[in-house]
């Protein structure tokens, strides 16, 4: 599964995504499992998508966790700053906290796509 992040679109334009998705779905067509988070502006992906918070993103791929304790630990980091992270990351869909109780990561790749003009 993929997460794709896209910075400078709008929410008009996700809208659009979601409206051609469910035309898709409704004609039959088999879509890929995906999900999309627009960021407004390179500030705001750049204030959300810290160094320790792909680091955080990363680790959780591999090793899904059940506290944060441990989490924290396992980075040699402080556990508010992990919670922190934990919940920032799970605001915007990239950390998820399971039924099961494990923090996780369920993406293999999330991609980027900066535009570098509005839409009109």
């Amino acid at each position: 599964m993929k997460k794709t992040i896209t910075v400078g679109g709008s929410l008009r334009e996700a809208a659009g995504r979601l409206e051609a998705e469910i035309e898709r779905l409704e004609q039959g067509e088999k879509i890929e499992s995906r999900d999309h988070v627009t960021f407004v502006s390179w500030s705001a992906l750049a204030s959300a998508m810290t160094d320790k918070r792909f680091e955080l993103l990363r680790h959780l791929r591999q090793y899904p966790a059940a506290t944060i304790r441990g989490l924290a630990r396992d980075l040699a980091r402080d556990f508010k700053r992990v919670h922190e992270d934990l919940l920032a990351l799970k605001r915007i869909g990239l950390v998820e906290h399971g039924e099961d109780g494990l923090w996780r990561v369920d993406w293999d790749e999330i991609h980027t796509a900066i535009k570098l003009h509005s839409a009109a």
